[in-house]
């Protein structure tokens, strides 16, 4: 059994992946070819902005937002100390400094009752991640992003497809970023990002930031960086964006047989009101979560942590000075959490071995 199972995946659109290489193969344009203009259209429409940004990663999507933001040395950007470390570690290559906010503990993303809080005089963004594919609460994060003149990033990079309140992942904020990591919900055979936004203005820059900040060829305007999609990388999700609202069905199938097998004995995942969740990840919480995690590798079941420990206590953040007990709610969470096999092509034979076997460790 894999945990996201991507030969599946590849095997169900085979000829079409096949045939989508080969189309890119034979033209040879291997960097910027019209599959890379083609998926920022489609993606930008599929998400519901004006404008989509393809480049090298997530990472470097995260990044090229904060730089065409003017996050520099001197500012401060509120973030979640519960993520992958993308999200703070971009921060800090900008030269600025991560202010870490606890977490709701229901959704697992910033809480916007702490946030306002932890405004100084050089906040100048925000980054919200819609952590498993759970959207943050945007409705009130914009609002206070508003009242005191801070960019909103949202870091989308395990949220493509979700929605809140009618608006898609991807569409919130001054900027958003995703990643097309292959075990993304929707990704890639290597890395890839993408950044959406609806100014024209911020989606010409970050087109002139990917590639080495030159609009006309050998002609540079600032210091940029290289961060291309490489072509062959926009085909092969050009074919799987054509298939993408099918999985995403499948994954909503799979999460709610989970729920109704696991929510009398554990912390299930929960979708808020008028939220749609992509279930970038299938999480559980157990305070016997090591217990039950060896049960299932001795039955050769795969098994995450998603995050074992939080940001605020890695060592890579130890000059911020955060200690534990700093954010109760994320600490209690790292130490619970552990995520079940999850994508759109577990058949219901693994999926009766998942439940079964979780529900014998406990």
């Amino acid at each position: 059994m894999q945990f996201v199972d991507l030969k599946a995946q590849y095997h169900a659109y085979q000829a079409e992946i096949d045939a989508a290489i080969k189309e890119v193969t034979t033209s040879a344009q291997f960097i910027n070819g019209p599959q890379v203009r083609g998926l920022e259209e489609s993606l930008a429409d599929f998400v519901g902005t004006k404008h989509a940004v393809a480049c090298a990663s997530g990472t470097d999507a995260l990044q090229l937002a904060l730089m065409v933001s003017g996050i520099g040395p001197g500012d401060e950007v509120i973030t979640t100390p519960f993520t992958f470390i993308a999200t703070a570690e971009t921060i800090v290559l900008a030269g600025a400094r991560p202010v870490f906010v606890d977490i709701e503990e229901h959704t697992y993303n910033l809480d916007p009752a702490l946030l306002e809080s932890a405004i100084t005089g050089s906040t100048k963004a925000i980054i919200a991640v819609d952590l498993y594919g759970h959207p943050a609460a945007y409705e009130k994060l914009e609002k206070l992003a508003e009242k005191h003149g801070l960019k909103l990033i949202e870091d989308a990079a395990q949220s493509l497809g979700a929605a809140r309140l009618g608006r898609n992942c991807g569409s919130f904020g001054d900027l958003a970023a995703t990643s097309f990591f292959p075990a993304k919900p929707i990704g890639c055979y290597g890395d890839g990002g993408m950044i959406f936004t609806d100014d024209a203005e911020i989606a010409e820059t970050l087109c002139c930031l990917r590639n080495h900040g030159q609009k006309k060829r050998y002609y540079h305007e600032v210091i940029g960086c290289n961060s291309r999609l490489d072509t062959l990388q926009a085909a092969i999700l050009l074919v799987k964006l054509a298939h993408f609202p099918d999985e995403i069905s499948l994954r909503i199938q799979v999460a709610a047989r989970y729920n109704s097998a696991f929510a009398d004995h554990f912390i299930i995942p929960r979708v808020a009101d008028g939220c749609v969740s992509v279930f970038a990840q299938y999480s559980l919480r157990s305070q016997k979560r090591d217990e039950i995690v060896g049960v299932l590798q001795a039955a050769g079941i795969p098994v995450a942590i998603h995050y074992p420990v939080p940001l605020h206590l890695q060592p890579a953040f130890s000059n911020l000075g955060c200690r534990i007990g700093d954010f109760p709610v994320a600490e209690k969470i790292a130490s619970e959490i552990f995520s079940l096999p999850m994508h759109s092509f577990l058949t219901k034979e693994e999926q009766n071995l998942v439940i079964a076997t979780v529900l014998k460790a406990v």
